[in-house]
């Protein structure tokens, strides 16, 4: 089992978490390695969390990630890097998005956004941390915040050499294949 590698994926329901880790698996199985994916995505449509969770390598056989199991932790919005980081490896990394989605307590006035997580986090664990919402306006496109992030991943696992173009393709739309592609480019070179 050492070989296999397990990646969550974390966010709020539409900010693309799923279309990241369709595009990630579609490149891991190109590439020959055994995938699994499992995807949780309760009250999303709602700005409910959203996670993913990809196990790759020689021989995988189950989908879920346990506590402490997690290599990556990729996160795409800054609370929801709280609320999943004991699923990370003590030696894990983590890739956040400096990107925050009130929720309704917050927004009621109930409750305040907490403040400090990133640098809490950042003093814990391996963190880069991004900005994918001002890249992804410098590019034309707000929605390709999670294909910025993907690139930001696949460069922290070391997974460059691997065919991401193809398996953009084959998972975006046709019409936004070559936004996602510099979204990916930008990503990589974070």
């Amino acid at each position: 089992m050492a070989d296999v590698k397990n990646i969550l994926l974390v966010g709020v329901g539409g900010q693309g978490t799923i279309l990241a880790s369709q595009i990630l698996s579609t490149g891991l199985v190109s590439a020959g390695y055994d995938v699994k994916m499992s995807e949780v995505h309760g009250m999303a449509q709602r700005g409910g969390s959203v996670t993913t969770q990809v196990r790759f390598g020689k021989q995988v056989h189950a989908p879920i990630i346990g506590k402490g199991q997690a290599d990556v932790l990729v996160s795409f919005e800054i609370m929801e890097t709280l609320r999943w980081l004991e699923f990370l490896k003590p030696d894990g990394k983590v890739v956040i998005n400096n990107h925050k989605i009130p929720s309704v307590p917050i927004l009621s006035g109930k409750r305040e956004y907490p403040r400090g997580v990133i640098e809490t986090i950042s003093r814990k664990v391996d963190a880069t941390v991004i900005d994918a919402g001002r890249i992804a306006e410098e590019l034309g496109n707000p929605k390709t915040m999670n294909v910025i992030l993907l690139g930001a991943l696949v460069k922290a696992m070391g997974l460059t050499e691997l065919e991401w173009r193809a398996a953009i393709k084959e998972c975006v739309k046709p019409k936004f294949v070559e936004i996602n592609l510099e979204a990916f480019k930008a990503g990589l070179s974070v």
